[in-house]
């Protein structure tokens, strides 16, 4: 990801593995602060198909969260 700052805002959405391909659910749009947090309390199976999106980039929560 980018250079980027603590109140950017983001929008933190998980990928499902639906019948049709999957589906991408919202769960926050704000601030990557509160992303992360919210992020950290979802259990590690949604943890594994969260992605955040700033307005140039996409990471996947737990590559983020590795480095």
């Amino acid at each position: 990801m980018r250079t980027t700052h603590d109140d950017v805002s983001v929008r933190l959405y998980h990928l499902s593995d639906g019948p049709e391909g999957g589906s991408a659910d919202t769960l926050f749009y704000g601030p990557l602060s509160r992303a992360l947090e919210l992020a950290a309390t979802q259990p590690e199976e949604v943890q594994d198909g969260l992605f955040i999106a700033t307005d140039n980039d996409v990471v996947a929560y737990l590559d983020l969260i590795s480095d």
